[in-house]
């Protein structure tokens, strides 16, 4: 399994918006066009700091094809929405891909 890593951040006023767009619209649309093809969820992280509020996303694939399925053949670049990129204050250029060696995890309604 890989995880795909990247940060964002906004403002404190937009940071109600950008969350309430990733998980509402962006991660179902996800979910939806990649079913069957490989993606496995997401985690969704937010730490608000002194100025402003950082976002970090893992979206869960079966391997790096699964994931150039979905951002293509440079799929080291984010593929950002129109929507986030006007709430996002600043990102990272490039998303990580990490091998993941090992997980131990429940599902909690949060």
């Amino acid at each position: 399994m890989i995880c795909r890593v990247w940060h964002g951040w906004t403002t404190e006023e937009n940071a109600g918006a950008y969350s309430e767009f990733l998980l509402l619209e962006l991660f179902p649309r996800v979910r939806d066009d990649l079913k069957g093809k490989g993606y496995r969820g997401y985690d969704l992280l937010q730490l608000k700091r002194a100025s402003e509020v950082e976002f970090v996303t893992m979206l869960w694939f079966d391997s790096l094809s699964a994931i150039r399925s979905f951002a293509g053949e440079l799929y080291e670049l984010p593929v950002i929405h129109e929507k986030a990129r006007k709430l996002l204050a600043r990102y990272d250029s490039r998303c990580e891909h990490f091998e993941v060696l090992g997980s131990e995890r429940e599902k909690f309604a949060i």
